[in-house]
């Protein structure tokens, strides 16, 4: 008997291994995607949570008298929304935008993405313009540090000019009165606290 008839069990292991390398490789694969799916895309996290807002100053957008700096996002708990005139989820959150800007129930500022000038105005004037202040973000620059995935983003700052909270994708009547909304409320208790300890100093 050879040499090679007395081992032949290592060539066959590493054969047999690589075989099923494959396989292993697809399994694992198919267990990320599979995670990846059954995460909620809105609920992806956002750096600047629990971080001042970047410092950033736009102009107003065409026909408007207001633009926005992360100055105005300070002294009273406010919403952003990224928005765009070519963007299809920005027309399914609009008509509650101006219902909430209706009722006057929390400032909502905008911020436009990368949006011809011309475009963004007509948008706004068709459709009614619910902000307080909207700024003009054509290079797309200032949405990139404040870590925009896509349009529509929308934003709750605190008192104190901090990103408290982020969600992609339309606003929708139940984020807004389960989550935005009551997250509004909490924020300005929490600011009265504070002006009143530091009234009391």
């Amino acid at each position: 008997m050879s040499r090679t008839d007395e081992y032949p069990t290592a060539p066959i292991r590493r054969r047999n291994l690589l075989v099923f390398l494959p396989l292993v490789l697809a399994s694992v694969l198919a267990v990320v995607l599979a995670w990846g799916l059954t995460r909620d895309p809105s609920n992806l996290p956002s750096t600047l949570i629990g971080k001042a807002v970047p410092d950033f100053a736009l102009s107003p957008v065409k026909g408007r008298a207001l633009g926005l700096s992360s100055a105005d996002l300070k002294g009273e708990v406010s919403l952003v929304n990224v928005f765009a005139s070519w963007c299809v989820a920005c027309r399914e959150e609009h008509p509650l935008f101006m219902k909430l800007a209706a009722q006057g129930t929390v400032p909502l500022h905008g911020l436009n993405y990368k949006d011809q000038p011309d475009d963004a105005a007509q948008w706004l004037d068709s459709l009614g313009d619910p902000y307080t202040r909207t700024g003009a973000d054509i290079s797309g620059r200032v949405a990139i540090d404040w870590g925009v995935y896509g349009v529509p983003e929308t934003f709750v700052i605190g008192a104190d000019g901090r990103v408290v909270y982020k969600h992609i994708g339309p606003v929708d009547e139940e984020v807004l009165i389960r989550t935005i909304l009551p997250l509004v409320e909490q924020l300005r208790s929490q600011a009265k606290g504070d002006n009143t300890l530091g009234d009391g100093q």
